[in-house]
């Protein structure tokens, strides 16, 4: 069975850090392309990040860039965002995501992703 299974989320505070992980069930990393979405209160879902299947290349949406870095761990099957200095605006849902081909519209097009986590919330106090 496929799963994608967040976890690391929580709340911090302006300016900290926190690493979130996606585990992945059923497949392997090799495979496919794996991005970080998120989705703010009252706010469009959007693409954070991305690592591609042969994990030489990787994808930051302009407002994290510098900050958030993705990576991942083959033997542990794991895909982890660290977030550095984190600000209010990072505040949401955060969901981990995998697509077999490349989206023609880019990385950061939502409906083209074959498997979802459940997502995990990040909380980012003042």
């Amino acid at each position: 069975e496929v799963q994608l299974v967040e976890s690391g989320g929580g709340l911090v505070q302006v300016g900290g850090s926190l690493i979130l992980s996606c585990v992945v069930f059923g497949f392997t990393l090799r495979d496919y392309h794996i991005s970080w979405f998120r989705q703010g209160p009252g706010k469009e879902r959007e693409g954070v990040s991305c690592i591609d299947k042969g994990g030489a290349y990787t994808y930051t949406t302009d407002s994290v860039k510098g900050r958030f870095t993705i990576s991942r761990d083959i033997a542990k099957n794991t895909v982890y965002l660290h977030m550095d200095s984190v600000k209010p605006e990072d505040t949401g849902v955060y969901y981990c995501a995998a697509v077999f081909e490349y989206p023609l519209g880019g990385w950061s097009v939502s409906d083209e992703y074959d498997f979802w986590g459940q997502g995990i919330q990040v909380t980012v106090s003042s």
